[in-house]
C-alpha cells in the first residue's frame, strides 16, 4: 500500500506522517472500516473523492476536502460515527485524520496541502 506524508504548507504543519492512500475502488470503499483506533501520525487519503460517510466506524475523524491543486475546500471536524458527510463540489480528494488534528494544527479552509511519497521499504 502506498503511504504518504501529509503536510499543510500554509501552516508549516505535518498532519500525518504515514497516511495510507486509497486509490482503488475497493480500497476507497473500505476506507477506515473495521479500525477502532489509530495514532496521531496516521491518516487516510482517498482519491478521487467528493463525499464520505462514517457508517460502521468506531471513532470520530477530521475530514479535509481538497481541490485538485491541494487547496482545502471544506473541513468536517470530529465527524462522528454513523454520519454521512455532504457532497463537496470541486473536491478531488479527501484526507481522513484523527479527530482534533485540524484544530491542533490550525488547519483552515484555503490552506495548501501537499502529499509526499514515502520511499518503498
Amino acid at each position: 500500500m502506498r503511504r504518504v506524508q501529509v503536510i499543510n504548507l500554509s501552516r508549516q504543519q505535518v498532519l500525518a506522517t504515514r497516511a495510507e492512500v486509497a486509490e482503488t475502488f475497493l480500497r476507497r470503499g473500505l476506507g477506515l472500516l473495521g479500525r477502532s483506533n489509530w495514532t496521531q501520525s496516521d491518516g487516510l487519503v482517498i482519491i478521487p473523492c467528493n463525499s464520505v460517510h462514517s457508517l460502521f466506524m468506531a471513532m470520530p475523524i477530521d475530514v479535509l476536502h481538497l481541490a485538485r491543486d491541494g487547496t482545502v475546500k471544506r473541513i468536517l471536524p470530529r465527524l462522528r460515527p454513523w454520519r454521512i458527510g455532504p457532497i463537496v463540489r470541486g473536491s478531488h480528494a479527501v484526507i481522513e485524520l484523527p479527530a482534533g488534528t485540524c484544530e491542533q494544527t490550525g488547519t483552515a479552509v484555503g490552506d495548501q496541502i501537499i502529499l509526499i511519497d514515502h520511499p518503498r521499504q
